[in-house]
């Protein structure tokens, strides 16, 4: 029986799993969940008292697995083959954990609080953030001289976690001029079969979005 996936296609956290989960390969129920929606939030709630997704229910196992990095992971243990999403070897998992949080922690944060700020219609310029930003950028940008992807040698979680954190992201701060490493890599992430199908999905929700008008053209 397949797992079933509780998430919304326009969630970034969501787009993680969903790459994650194409990269293996995995065959999995979709179950989007609208939050205005009583017995949808009812439904997540009975899964997940936190109320957030995306959360997966292993029905075979009996488990339930919340938070991005943590369903990856689990993923990665029961559903990889033959691709795997953090290496086994201790010191290369430890880096691709580490951008992986890097993405999360990093990027995500502080582009969360400026789309926050937006649907709040506070107005605030949140220049702490958008220096997060720039300083996030500037150092994955020296990360990326000469690499192919952030964490490991193939593709892996932090890659997950990269693209649906650098997609929206460079729609509330735009990625400098200078820093064509990043640039590179994000074109790489968005040509990756696994993350073009994501944002294929996405694309009859983005309308929704406080940024909307800043997706480039080609993911519109």
């Amino acid at each position: 029986m397949s797992p079933t996936l509780y998430y919304h296609p326009l969630a970034s956290y969501c787009h993680k799993v969903l790459v994650a989960l194409y990269e293996l390969g995995t065959a999995f129920e979709p179950r989007l969940i609208d939050l205005g929606n009583d017995a949808d939030r009812a439904a997540l709630r009975a899964l997940w008292p936190m109320m957030k997704f995306p959360v997966l229910n292993e029905h075979a196992r009996g488990r339930t697995v919340a938070e991005s990095s943590v369903i990856i992971e689990y993923l990665d243990h029961h559903h990889a083959a033959p691709h795997i999403l953090i290496p086994r070897q201790w010191e290369a998992a430890l880096d691709v954990c580490l951008w992986d949080r890097v993405f999360d922690h990093h990027v995500q944060g502080p582009m969360q609080e400026i789309v926050l700020d937006r649907l709040r219609a506070a107005g605030g310029d949140l220049p702490a953030q958008r220096a997060a930003l720039g300083s996030a950028y500037h150092m994955i940008d020296e990360r990326m001289a000469g690499r192919t992807w952030v964490g490991a040698d193939a593709f892996s979680m932090a890659d997950c976690a990269a693209a649906p954190a650098l997609f929206y992201a460079g729609t509330v701060q735009p990625f400098p001029d200078a820093c064509v490493q990043l640039r590179a890599y994000f074109d790489r992430l968005m040509a990756r079969p696994s993350v073009a199908r994501v944002l294929e999905q996405a694309k009859p929700y983005f309308g929704m979005y406080p940024f909307a008008e800043a997706i480039p053209g080609a993911f519109r």
